[in-house]
């Protein structure tokens, strides 16, 4: 069974229907919204702030979304994809986002809509990535804006990919 824990009094808001792997935790602060799912190992902590994730978001195995006590919140929009083992820490994410596997995102880092930060990327705190870029490398900055073809090629492709794979487990 997952970990799944009240904090302060705080209890993760979870609709049915998401998938929750096993051994994924998530803890104290965290709404999701819909059609959403946590793979194996992912850690989601509300515990010194509040997460607040949008509809059909896949947390892929090892990613880990924490915030800031007192300071910052995390906010990830609609059908976005946090790759394996990337961090996202205190930072607003928009709406059709891929974080690519390994990526780093600091605290008061905002991602645009229609977006992708690529695998092993670290996004700087207070970093600004505009709508419709993609950004590479340490520090992370912006190498190109994203076509029409690599927003459904990549973006739209993996988040439906992970709903049809959440459907396996339920």
């Amino acid at each position: 069974m997952p970990v799944i824990l009240p904090v302060r009094g705080f209890h993760p808001q979870i609709p049915e229907g998401c998938f929750i792997a096993p051994n994924a935790t998530i803890v104290g602060d965290v709404i999701m919204g819909t059609d959403c799912s946590v793979w194996f190992n992912a850690v989601i902590r509300g515990d010194v702030n509040s997460i607040v994730i949008g509809n059909k978001v896949n947390i892929q195995d090892g990613a880990c979304i924490h915030c800031t006590y007192e300071k910052t919140k995390t906010f990830i929009g609609n059908n976005v994809s946090i790759g394996h083992n990337a961090l996202v820490h205190g930072c607003k994410v928009g709406d059709n986002v891929l974080i690519g596997m390994g990526s780093i995102v600091m605290d008061n880092v905002e991602i645009g809509e229609n977006s992708i930060i690529a695998a092993g990327a670290v996004v700087l705190e207070g970093t600004k990535v505009p709508a419709g870029s993609i950004f590479a490398g340490v520090p992370a900055k912006k190498v190109k804006d994203i076509s029409p073809e690599l927003l459904r090629g990549e973006v739209e492709r993996i988040a439906n990919n992970y709903l049809m794979y959440s459907s396996w487990f339920k």
